[in-house]
């Protein structure tokens, strides 16, 4: 392979942490494809937003703040048309928050590893772009390339990115997170996780089970209604209700300092919402009362078409039916290109203090732990901007 290409900064990423970095590097006058170059895995704007269910809606989920700049476009999350798919919006917007501010994101483009190389950190990427009919067929069925003696499977990634800094923006969708309960693999319905979840149409008539404490889990509940055979929420904490429509700023405060503390201590990050508990939006609050809302104490153990309580924890023993089981039980932080590097902890986390790892200079983590809501991946951006500006 030729030499690496050579650049100051590499941003992983263009959901809301990576494009609010690249905009402040912006407006400190650096050029995008020249000065820094920002990579991204999906094939199109919207970051993680772009991959959720068609029915939801902005104003249905957690607030959408907008990223920093945008005002410039005369776009605003606030006054969006919620009758549209939010993912649509989304993209939409974030495709023109990128022309206009000229950010020449690379996608999609697929990071596999970053090194150490001396000075200097080595970023590995394969370009996911559709291949010429030529290179379809040669690798032939579902896109594996056919072995032979001749042509031994290729090893060696497709590009290489040589930088002075690392700013990771890659966010969470990419590592769902499903908890082992015994008798999962003999069960023989759908195991759904959030990311998977496409529309409520495909549980007609089914017996569902909804897993989660957050605000996914109730959306699924609220979606499934009248829809599904049978439906059953099960959390595995109890349910922390507020009584108000929207988290104040106390609330929002409090959770942000929990997963600060938890960053700074190299600790593996808790939940956001068992940080801030859940509002009780008119939706919600119509939904406990007519008795869909009400979580049960999580099952014990799993059989072919069904979840059974054993009766010996918080839940009388039981069964209920099951012909799917919905796993909204949350996302891990996707760092695992990031492995080679050894930034992560025996506590199970990754050490970070205002956006910055403490054990590499080099690397920033946008997006993680208290900048993971919208909002503070807006401030992070500018706070890493800032930093790296000092170093170079």
């Amino acid at each position: 392979m030729s030499s690496p290409e050579r650049v100051k900064i590499v941003v992983i990423g263009a959901g809301q942490a990576g494009l609010s970095v690249a905009y402040y590097l912006r407006r400190f006058e650096l050029v995008a494809g020249e000065d820094f170059v920002m990579l991204d895995r999906a094939p199109g704007p919207g970051g993680a937003w772009q991959h959720r269910w068609s029915s939801l809606r902005l104003g249905s989920a957690h607030r959408v703040n907008d990223l920093p700049g945008m005002a410039d476009l005369g776009l605003s999350f606030d006054t969006a048309d919620r009758s549209l798919p939010a993912r649509e919006v989304v993209a939409d917007y974030y495709g023109r928050f990128e022309q206009h501010f000229g950010l020449d994101v690379r996608r999609p483009m697929d990071v596999r590893s970053v090194t150490n190389e001396g000075a200097d950190l080595l970023v590995r990427y394969d370009d996911l772009s559709p291949q010429p009919i030529e290179e379809q067929q040669a690798r032939g069925f579902f896109g594996r390339r056919r072995k032979s003696f001749q042509e031994p499977e290729p090893t060696a990634p497709r590009h290489e990115l040589a930088a002075q800094f690392l700013v990771n923006a890659t966010g969470t969708w990419g590592s769902p997170f499903v908890p082992y309960y015994p008798g999962m693999a003999d069960f023989q319905g759908r195991h759904v996780h959030t990311s998977d979840f496409a529309d409520a149409e495909d549980f007609r008539d089914k017996h569902v089970v909804v897993v989660g404490g957050g605000t996914s889990a109730i959306g699924f509940m609220l979606e499934l209604e009248g829809v599904a055979a049978g439906l059953t929420w099960v959390s595995r904490r109890p349910i922390d209700w507020l009584d108000r429509q929207e988290l104040d700023l106390e609330g929002a405060s409090a959770a942000v300092a929990i997963q600060d503390e938890a960053a700074r201590s190299g600790r593996a990050l808790p939940s956001i919402v068992s940080g801030t508990g859940v509002p009780k939006s008119r939706r919600i609050a119509a939904g406990i009362e007519r008795g869909l809302l009400v979580a049960r104490p999580m099952f014990d153990r799993i059989a072919a078409d069904r979840v059974i309580w054993d009766g010996d924890g918080d839940a009388p023993a039981g069964e209920v039916r099951a012909d799917a089981i919905i796993w909204a039980t949350g996302f891990r932080p996707e760092l695992r290109h990031l492995s080679p590097l050894r930034l992560r902890e025996k506590a199970g986390g990754v050490t970070v203090g205002q956006g910055a790892s403490w054990n590499d200079p080099r690397i920033f983590l946008a997006g993680y732990g208290p900048q993971a809501s919208t909002i503070g991946a807006s401030r992070a951006g500018r706070m890493i901007a800032r930093q790296i500006m000092a170093m170079i």
